[in-house]
């Protein structure tokens, strides 16, 4: 998960690349409420951190080029705010950060 937000249905999440995605198609809603103090539980889905040291390879180089992604053009293309407001669209509930 690139961004995750509470829902009043369950999980909102945005999935890495969301921003080249056609459409909402990189949003997703998990329905169900979230437990567990992690790894977290939302429906049949188990949510964890991502590992390090080796756990997670294949997880952990997606996420160095969704990194690398962001930190072209100084991260500029997707700003928090624009972050933020397209959550709330989908219905996220975002308390001031």
């Amino acid at each position: 998960m690139a961004e995750r937000f509470r829902h009043e249905r369950g999980l909102l999440f945005f999935e890495l690349f969301w921003d080249q995605a056609e459409g909402d198609r990189g949003i997703h809603l998990l329905e169900g409420e979230v437990r567990g103090e992690g790894p977290w539980k939302v429906a049949d889905c188990v949510i964890t951190v991502l590992g390090c040291h080796g756990t997670n390879p294949e997880q952990a180089e997606a996420f160095a080029r969704w990194q690398f992604h962001l930190s072209q053009d100084g991260g500029a293309a997707v700003s928090r705010e624009h972050i933020d407001t397209l959550a709330r669209s989908h219905g996220a509930i975002i308390t001031e950060r």
